[in-house]
């Protein structure tokens, strides 16, 4: 619903993740996205069911979680006993289901095996094991696959010590593997396809949070704002961390002021778990002062827990060429509660307890 609104062409899209409900394939099924990638084999009949309903085709891939690992990013997604994907060595099975109802269109493979790479041998590797895959499930069926998706997994650098992926050697190792697929005839015509995901759009974003309270805590200074974890999961470190560690972090109102003390940046929720910084080093702070948490572009406002404790959501602004956007206002407890059913007989207990 979200890439419709945002204007993407139907056939750019493609469903894939476990846990897809009924109703989120019929809207893909009616939107005629480009892809549903089929997670398991309940979900498969289930998408033949819906389509024998409707008297629909879908245009399907697979996502494959393959049999070995190849040395993963900051979070391995296959490889293992995984939610995600059919396991490699089932994937015949699922290919003879799939190529046997007239309602489905299949059209390739999706891998995607690990997220947050910086290393970008490990993706060469990964895409190396999709061609592989594809290789042979094209044998297997007699025709090339019309689509190779090496999902997503291209890294940004969030703390210390990260280094940027080197785009330079990503291209060189893509395009040695291109010449390799363009001379196989299992490739003919397919197209190869990179989700870029955090790696377009992690640097863009930046969470910025109000200080409304400053407090000393048995020789520890901790910074009160007025958005955390609820806001920001991942700068939390609960999104995936094993270890916390902090995202880059400023004072957006003293950038080129010296940092002059050590402080925990906390939340306000009755949490110990809400903490977006530790340690971290910044110029002197005052109430009302602005905390801006860099790198927040995804995995930020979109993968937490917004309603936690029911205090406000943020507000989420563009600003293109200088020139600012409102795109999605605060919330608030009322407007959570605004379709609330309470029953009328628990109202009227509640009046006559009053």
């Amino acid at each position: 619903m979200q890439a419709l609104a945002g204007g993407c062409k139907p056939e750019s899209i493609f469903l894939a993740g476990p846990g897809k409900t009924d109703s989120d394939l019929e809207l893909a099924l009616s939107g005629n996205v480009g892809e549903i990638h089929i997670e398991s084999p309940r979900e498969a009949a289930r998408i033949a069911a819906i389509c024998a309903c409707g008297g629909v085709r879908a245009r399907v891939g697979i996502r494959v979680n393959p049999t070995e690992e190849v040395q993963y990013g900051a979070m391995r997604m296959g490889g293992k006993p995984a939610p995600f994907g059919v396991d490699e060595e089932k994937l015949d099975l699922m290919i003879q289901f799939v190529e046997s109802q007239p309602c489905f269109d299949f059209r390739g493979i999706h891998m995607f095996v690990g997220t947050q790479v910086l290393d970008c041998s490990v993706l060469i590797n990964q895409y190396r094991k999709a061609v592989q895959v594809a290789r042979a499930v094209a044998s297997r069926i007699g025709r090339p696959l019309q689509t190779v998706d090496f999902g997503g997994g291209l890294g940004i650098p969030y703390f210390t010590g990260d280094r940027e992926l080197d785009l330079t050697q990503l291209s060189e190792g893509v395009a040695s593997l291109m010449d390799d697929v363009r001379k196989d005839p299992h490739f003919r015509g397919t197209r190869f396809v990179i989700e870029p995901g955090r790696f377009l759009i992690g640097e863009a974003g930046i969470y910025v949070a109000r200080i409304v309270d400053i407090k000393e805590s048995r020789g520890k200074k901790f910074l009160i704002l007025d958005g955390g974890m609820n806001h920001h999961l991942a700068a939390s470190g609960n999104l995936g961390q094993t270890i916390k560690r902090n995202y880059p972090v400023a004072l957006v109102e003293k950038l080129h002021h010296e940092s002059v003390e050590q402080v925990d940046l906390v939340g306000p929720l009755c949490t110990p778990l809400d903490t977006l910084g530790r340690n971290v080093n910044l110029p002197s702070a005052d109430v009302g002062d602005l905390v801006g948490i860099f790198q927040s572009g995804a995995y930020a406002r979109s993968a937490s827990p917004l309603v936690f404790l029911s205090h406000n959501t943020p507000v989420e602004v563009l600003v293109d060429q200088g020139e600012d956007f409102l795109i999605r206002s605060r919330g608030c407890t009322e407007d959570l509660m605004r379709d609330v059913f309470v029953p009328p007989r628990l109202l009227a207990a509640n009046a006559a307890a009053r």
